[in-house]
């Protein structure tokens, strides 16, 4: 049975084992530092498994020869990372205990050393999911700056809203095996999206949130605490941050469509609306500054647009304090992130058009 909202703390299981899962599609370059993060934890982990996801390249030799783990291989697999992990977690989910715990992670991110002892703990205190906060790994010059601070403010919303998770991150999260067990029984018998036998639905752009809405709507307890930390790659172009926030972005709003209007799904419903209102006021803001430049022939603000840009330059420097001073100050220049934030809105935008309109959505 699912545990419920409020779990009490319970002490630490004697024996429980911790399975991690890194799913890989030729990550060669970047793959070992992914695994000398989880060789460096302080709960080791009892088995680590790299699923080889179509690999080309040497990502299967690296996990083998260089670190000594299994690298298990995909067949025939054409739904990507969520195939992929199917697979994988139907050969490896019937050799673990409900007590287990299964730690899926992206082959791109690297966790803090202390990120399964932390995890473990909020398991022990009732969470059957626990996610966290994501860095930006350093590189894509001025775009992954603009990266690594919406991360930061991510990591301070989170924070400040001590770990209640809307989403369980894919780069890292740790499950419990009995959670996973039980949305695998709902899909089967048709309590929740999804096909049988699958426990990420295939059919869904961002598979992540599609599982978060899927173990809340069982009534398991999820957190995201700020002691759980990583750092994950960043998007080194403009043109594949696009795809990547699309997919998001489209994805979330799918993944609401599909579950519908329920109590778990009302607060993402919410802020969906307040996307929608950050849309028109984002449009009505440029609309003016552009009347203002063409009509007068100078840039001429009303106050309330004025306090709006003050109010608004503010908050980029409040909420990038992590960064240090240099990037407070550069965040506090309009010109610098506006563009990002609009640049993100016209993904959000996108999004929207596309799931009205059913045009097919990819990536």
């Amino acid at each position: 049975m699912p545990l419920q909202t409020e779990a009490p703390i319970v002490e630490r299981v004697a024996v429980r084992r911790v399975l991690v899962l890194i799913p890989a599609h030729n990550e060669a370059a970047g793959i070992a530092a992914t695994l000398a993060s989880v060789r460096a934890q302080l709960r080791p982990a009892d088995r680590v498994v790299v699923v080889c996801d179509n690999c080309t390249d040497q990502t299967a030799q690296i996990a083998r020869e260089q670190y000594g783990l299994e690298a298990w291989a995909t067949v025939a697999n054409t739904d990507k990372k969520a195939g992929a992990l199917n697979q994988a977690l139907a050969a490896f989910l019937p050799g673990l205990h409900d007590r287990d715990l299964v730690l899926v992670m992206d082959a791109d991110t690297q966790i803090d050393p202390d990120f399964i002892e932390w995890a473990e703990r909020y398991v022990d205190s009732g969470y059957a999911a626990v996610g966290g906060t994501f860095r930006g790994a350093e590189g894509g010059g001025f775009v992954g700056m603009l990266q690594r601070n919406e991360y930061a403010r991510y990591e301070r919303d989170v924070r400040r809203r001590h770990g209640k998770a809307l989403v369980l991150t894919g780069t890292a999260t740790l499950f419990c095996v009995a959670a996973l067990r039980d949305v695998l029984e709902a899909r089967a018998s048709g309590a929740l999206p999804g096909r049988e036998g699958e426990l990420y639905d295939t059919h869904a752009l961002t598979e992540d949130n599609e599982l978060t809405l899927a173990l809340r709507h069982r009534g398991w307890p999820i957190i995201a605490p700020a002691q759980c930390a990583m750092t994950t790659e960043v998007m080194t172009t403009w043109a594949e941050l696009w795809r990547q926030r699309l997919r998001w972005k489209r994805g979330a709003v799918e993944n609401l469509t599909t579950y519908g209007l329920t109590s778990v799904t009302a607060t993402h419903i919410v802020r969906q609306l307040w996307s929608l209102i950050g849309l028109v006021i984002t449009g009505l803001y440029l609309g003016t500054v552009a009347w203002s430049v063409l009509g007068v022939g100078h840039l001429q603000m009303h106050p309330v647009w004025l306090a709006i840009s003050l109010i608004f330059a503010l908050e980029r420097v409040v909420t990038v304090r992590s960064r240090g001073l240099a990037q407070m100050a550069l965040s506090a220049v309009l010109v610098v992130e506006m563009p990002y934030d609009i640049f993100l809105q016209g993904a959000q935008f996108s999004a929207y058009v596309g799931a009205l309109t059913g045009r097919k959505a990819s990536w």
